[in-house]
Parts: C-alpha cells; sequence; structure tokens
C-alpha cells in the first residue's frame, strides 16, 4: 500500500464514517443529500429528497474501495456492494439504466436515460473498478459491458452529416442532443475496448474515436473553439446549439478527458492537435486578470466572462491536457485509475501472498462479490 500522510488519511475516514448514515436506507440505496451534522436525509434546509441520481449512487465504488484499502475495514465496500447487487436485480427498459431511484421501495422514478448528466459516472466506475481491481471484479466488467451493448443498440445515433453521437432516451423517444458532459464517453469507451465486451476490439475503438471526433467537432463549429454545454442533431441542428441558453462554456474537462485517453491509446497526433486548440482558445477567451473564467456564448464574437472559475477547471481540464502531453510513463494507466474528477487512485495490483490475500481488499471484494 503506498504511503499517505496521516492526516489526509484520518479526514477520508472521518468523512467516510460520516457518509454511513446515507445508506440507512430499507434498500442500501443511499440518500442523494447526506447533512453531515445529523439527518443523512436531509439538506441543511430541511427538505427532503426523494430520488437517488444514478450518477451519484455510482460513483462511489473507486473511493469507498480504496478507502477499505487503506483501513482494511470492508464496510465501505459492503455499501457499495449492496448498490450493485440491487441494480442487478432491477428490470432494465431495453437493458438501459434510468437516471432516478427511490432510495426507499427502490424502483426506478422515471424512465429517462443520458450518459450525460444524471447518469455519467455511474458507467464509467464500472470499468474502472475492473480496472482497479486488476482486473478480477469480473462483475463490474459484465455489468459494463452489458450497459454498454445496451447504449450502442438504443441511444448511438448516426447524423446526415455523418457524426456519431450518443442521444438521450426519455421513455423510449430519442431526443437527438448531447451534453458536454457526454463527451467523456469517447475515453471511457477507448480504455474498456482493451477486455472484451460487444462487438469487436476495433468495433469499440471506432465508436470511441467517432463519438470523440464528433464532441471536436462541436468545438470546431464555434468561433471561439470552445464547445457548448449542449449540442444538437435536429430541426437541422449538426453538433451545434441552436437555443441560447446552451451556448455556454464552463471550462468542462470532458472534451480534453477523451482526447488524453484516444491519445494513449493510438497515439495518433490528431488527438495533441485538438488539445492545442483548446489550450489556445482558453488562453486567448477564457484568461482574465484573476484566472480563468467561463465564457456565456461560445457563438458570440464579444465575449462575456462569466466570473467563475470552476473548480474541476483545475482539477480536470487543465490536468487532463497536462498528461495528454506527457509521456506515457507519468501517471500510467497500467498502475492508475482517474475518478470522475480526475484524481488518481493506484491499481491493486495482484502481486501479495495468498495468506496476505485473505485479507486484502482484493481478497474481500472477490469474497464479496462471491457472496452477493
Amino acid at each position: 500500500m503506498r504511503s499517505c500522510p496521516q492526516v489526509f488519511k484520518r479526514k477520508a475516514v472521518e468523512l467516510g464514517r460520516k457518509l454511513l448514515p446515507a445508506f440507512n436506507t430499507p434498500t442500501g440505496i443511499p440518500h442523494g443529500v447526506v447533512n453531515l451534522a445529523g439527518d443523512s436525509r436531509r439538506a441543511p434546509g430541511g427538505d427532503l429528497r426523494r430520488s437517488s441520481v444514478l450518477a451519484e449512487v455510482g460513483t462511489l465504488h473507486l473511493e469507498f474501495v480504496h478507502l477499505s484499502e487503506l483501513t482494511k475495514d470492508s464496510i465501505y465496500i459492503e455499501k457499495v456492494m449492496n448498490i450493485r447487487k440491487h441494480l442487478n436485480q432491477l428490470d432494465k427498459p431495453h437493458g438501459l439504466y434510468p437516471n432516478a431511484l427511490n432510495p426507499v421501495s427502490g424502483n426506478w422514478e422515471q424512465h429517462f436515460v443520458s450518459i450525460g448528466a444524471l447518469g455519467d459516472s455511474f458507467y464509467e466506475y464500472l470499468i474502472k473498478s475492473y480496472l482497479m481491481s486488476d482486473r478480477t471484479d469480473e462483475e463490474a466488467k459484465k455489468m459494463y459491458y452489458d450497459a454498454l451493448e445496451a447504449i450502442d443498440k438504443n441511444l448511438v445515433q448516426r447524423s446526415p452529416g455523418g457524426l456519431t453521437y450518443v442521444a438521450e432516451w426519455r421513455g423510449g423517444v430519442l431526443d437527438h442532443r448531447m451534453d458536454h458532459l457526454a463527451c467523456f464517453s469517447g475515453g471511457m469507451i477507448g480504455i474498456g475496448a482493451e477486455h472484451g465486451g460487444p462487438g469487436s476490439r476495433q468495433h469499440q475503438l471506432d465508436l470511441a474515436a467517432n463519438i470523440t471526433h464528433t464532441c471536436h467537432e462541436a468545438y470546431r463549429r464555434t468561433p471561439t473553439m470552445l464547445g457548448p454545454e449542449v449540442f444538437r442533431f435536429d430541426d437541422g441542428a449538426e453538433a451545434t446549439a441552436p437555443r441560447v441558453n446552451e451556448r455556454h462554456y464552463l471550462l468542462r474537462p470532458e472534451v480534453v478527458e477523451s482526447y488524453m485517453y484516444m491519445w494513449r491509446l493510438t497515439h495518433d497526433p490528431k488527438y495533441r492537435d485538438w488539445g492545442w486548440e483548446v489550450l489556445e482558445a482558453l488562453e486567448q477567451h477564457c484568461r482574465i486578470a484573476t484566472g480563468f473564467s467561463g465564457v456565456i456564448d461560445v457563438y458570440s464574437h464579444m465575449i462575456q466572462h462569466d466570473n467563475l472559475q470552476q473548480s474541476f477547471f483545475l482539477a480536470e481540464t487543465l490536468k487532463y491536457l497536462y498528461l495528454l502531453f506527457s509521456e506515457d510513463d507519468l501517471l500510467s494507466l497500467e498502475d492508475w485509475v482517474f475518478n470522475t474528477e480526475a484524481h488518481p487512485l493506484p491499481v491493486i495490483h495482484r502481486n501479495c501472498t495468498q495468506e496476505a490475500e485473505d485479507t486484502h481488499p482484493v481478497g474481500l471484494l472477490a469474497r464479496l462479490i462471491g457472496l452477493l
């Protein structure tokens, strides 16, 4: 186990313990809002939030497994394995995961499916759980590829202009739009292509490359060379944002995240070229005297700033750009997995003795999956 400064370890354990009451539900699905000072179901304002969001309940695996590794306490693994068990037994429309479920009844709240906002990191954490376990977490692998197959069959579309995109699904009706957030999926599908799943390895790599290309087009088709928050493929739109309220750029990382992964997987120089375009656009349009700001309308030649530097700009956007232009052995994908906020977590390599495996989190994880 890598050394961890004790102050950070203590704080991680303290936070983990304070989060545990959120799981006190009949289903084991945690409440979506946690009040660290009291009732885990209630926000500071006192409002009870009924639904739990798929991206929230599904984006705990990496951190909780790592916390069990640091503490040798299996309670954190148990919590996320219970979530996985519940999701596995639910009926899924066409194999798809809706974005909200009730933590008390355990049922889906609606049939809205998106790999963008509300759903995104759930899928990412399935394949990354498999990779972080040194490719031993077969259940996470199966869940990921089953979900990817359903996405490929039901959501992946091709525009009249030949662009591949992932639509949203609203009770059986497709909404032909993508969030900027959904652009992470190019990199996700790319890193999963080596390990099986629907179609051939080349099919998945092509899908990853095509989605990443579409997201680049959403940037290229603006005068600022920055991508909008939402881009559409209906009513004549082609990777563009005809609606004024969807044209802002919040310094988001998802597009450059996919550039970084696709560069490391293929070493195609276009991904570095595209990353350099983003760097130049950030310098030209987003840099202000006190840092970097989002842009209100990426289609306007008169730049208006929102005067917000989001925390993920430093944690993710700049980090992925730095890694895009670094050597592959800097935070190698063989040894590290990035959580959804781009914080690196170590792969739990299978290099321990059989005796150590009995108490090592890899062994705990394997036994828990077997029991569940």
